[in-house]
């Protein structure tokens, strides 16, 4: 049950992050050539782009922490080989405080900033706001699901399309 849960959850999270980036390459370049070929620009992609961008950046945080992408420091874990399982259960505890506190620090801006309007499309700020608790909720859900296999072995999900050492040119 848990092994479909965490299936659908890495496909729907990964085609989340897929449409928004795609939609955000569609904008910036149907701007980019309309400029180019008309002078004119669509007044409002750059803004709607810049929210893409910043919903796919929070969105995009589970996944890249399931596939071991973000940045670490093993230095410690590999120093005292004995203890690294205590290590990195004490790094996914703070990481799940660190996620928690961002979850809340989201909805509170959210709910401060939802009055405040975009200047081009008069979206609530707060609906941008909300990308942080939404991402930081998701890797919640991710960092539960990948704990056990990561502090009993270090596993992360690998394949092809994250892993940049296995992406052949």
């Amino acid at each position: 049950m848990f092994a479909a849960f965490d299936r659908r959850l890495i496909a729907v999270n990964r085609a989340l992050v897929i449409v928004l980036l795609a939609a955000m390459a569609v904008m910036v370049f149907a701007n980019v050539a309309l400029r180019f070929l008309t002078d004119h620009s669509i007044l409002w992609s750059e803004e709607a782009s810049r929210y893409a961008m910043v919903w796919l950046t929070f969105v995009g945080v589970g996944p890249v922490l399931r596939y071991g992408g973000h940045i670490g420091i093993d230095t410690l874990e590999r120093s005292v080989p004995r203890h690294a399982a205590a290590i990195r259960a004490a790094i996914l505890a703070l990481l799940f405080v660190f996620f928690a506190v961002m979850v809340v620090v989201g909805i509170r801006y959210a709910i401060l900033t939802w009055a405040q309007t975009t200047p081009v499309l008069e979206v609530p700020i707060g609906a941008i706001y909300l990308a942080m608790p939404v991402g930081f909720a998701l890797a919640i859900v991710h960092l539960a699901m990948m704990a056990r296999g990561y502090v009993l072995r270090r596993d992360v999900l690998g394949d092809g399309e994250f892993d940049a050492d296995a992406a052949s040119l």
